[in-house]
């Protein structure tokens, strides 16, 4: 299984990493801003990831990883 982690004070929201995501569970997260005043990505569902890496090779910041 696969573990989406999103560096949130790199993280900008900019949401690139939410429309490439082929099974829609990285969205913006809106309970908590980053020291810059962000709403930053999360994954949703960790169980539903699939290991793509799209979300990780559009973040235009280089904050999320993947593991596998």
């Amino acid at each position: 299984m696969a573990q989406i982690t999103v560096n949130f004070e790199k993280c900008k929201g900019c949401a690139l990493c939410t429309s490439v995501c082929p099974k829609k569970i990285v969205a913006i997260q809106k309970e908590k801003r980053n020291s810059k005043g962000y709403f930053t990505a999360t994954c949703i569902d960790n169980s539903q990831c699939i290991g793509c890496t799209m979300c990780a090779i559009m973040c235009p910041d280089c904050a999320i990883t993947v593991e596998k």
